[in-house]
């Protein structure tokens, strides 16, 4: 069920049961997070294996001791990131306390936590006052969700309820990072980006095949539609016959300027593809990421052949928005 209802939110969050909240990054499935049948809940309705860890998120920064360990020669960088960063879209991994259940951190001796700025779930969570595991509120591996909708989609009939609050702000899900050693390693990328975090410590690269973050897998955050990605769809050639849907970053001609944008470019892509959806008209990338989640799930309801998404520059949020693009496409 869909609705505005965050008193009955509240309730069934209370009676250990699940929720869909809306965060500024994706709708996430919302249980206690201290609460391991909770906890199991989660994983049963997205079908997630139990490898995967979640994050916590937290009421107030005040509970981040209480959740996780702060390593002495660590302490001073951590509480500097929460300051510039929290509440908003930034994870980070740290040694867990005992009080955090192992089926949260997947069984590592880590967990990932973060403060939302989404007025919805801060309300909710600080009347709640304890704090939630909200993974993203779809099955395992498909496309995030950044509408109530696109959660009933995906969840009807296996949770009781959806706090509608709009559209979400980022529309990809937070960056996440572990601190080892006064350096930031990048787990996975989102909204606050190297750039940002490198004013803080030096970044440091993740070698290894081992999952310590959710997001991690190589297939992730995919359309039932096959994905391929391609530099520009003026080279791309569909097959005879076949229904190809266009995801593309590079302007398209308007369909007054048609006839003349192919006379004078040889852009036919408006002819060639069954469905376009554009990223951003104006090629702003926070733009981009807040639609790109929505315009794939838009494509892969039309019953298409194939997708092909035109690549981003891999700078700012665009490695992002390409880190998210290259595991949807993973086969």
């Amino acid at each position: 069920m869909i609705s505005t209802d965050r008193v009955a939110a509240v309730e069934l969050l209370r009676k250990s049961d699940l929720v869909a909240l809306p965060t500024e990054t994706v709708y996430g499935l919302a249980a206690k997070a201290l609460n391991p049948i909770a906890v199991a809940k989660i994983f049963e309705a997205k079908e997630r294996p139990r490898f995967d860890p979640l994050i916590i998120h937290l009421p107030n920064c005040e509970w981040l001791r209480r959740i996780a360990e702060l390593a002495a020669g660590d302490r001073q960088l951590i509480l500097k990131l929460a300051e510039k960063f929290w509440p908003g879209p930034f994870t980070m991994v740290l040694p867990k306390c005992e009080l955090v259940p192992d089926i949260v951190t997947a069984g590592l001796e880590t967990v990932a936590v973060r403060l939302s700025a989404h007025p919805v779930f801060a309300e909710i969570v600080s009347e709640l006052d304890e704090p939630l595991a909200a993974p993203s509120a779809n099955r395992f591996g498909r496309v995030s969700p950044t509408t109530a909708q696109h959660v009933l989609d995906e969840l009807d009939g296996r949770i009781p309820l959806i706090v509608d609050a709009g559209p979400t702000e980022h529309g990809i899900e937070s960056t996440i990072v572990a601190i080892r050693d006064s350096k930031i390693a990048v787990l996975r990328r989102g909204p606050i980006t190297d750039e940002q975090l490198s004013e803080f410590a030096d970044i440091v690269s993740v070698t290894g095949t081992q999952i310590s973050a959710p997001g991690q897998l190589p297939s992730h955050y995919a359309p039932t539609t096959p994905l391929r990605l391609i530099d520009n769809a003026e080279a791309f050639p569909p097959q005879k016959g076949q229904g190809v849907g266009l995801l593309a970053w590079h302007p398209i001609p308007r369909k007054g300027d048609l006839q003349i944008a192919q006379r004078r470019t040889g852009d036919r892509r408006s002819l060639k593809f069954a469905a376009v959806r554009s990223l951003s008209e104006r090629q702003d990338l926070r733009e981009a990421a807040a639609n790109l989640f929505r315009c794939l799930r838009e494509l892969d309801a039309l019953g298409l052949d194939l997708i092909v998404a035109e690549r981003v520059p891999s700078r700012g949020l665009g490695t992002a928005i390409m880190d998210r693009l290259e595991r949807a496409s993973h086969r």
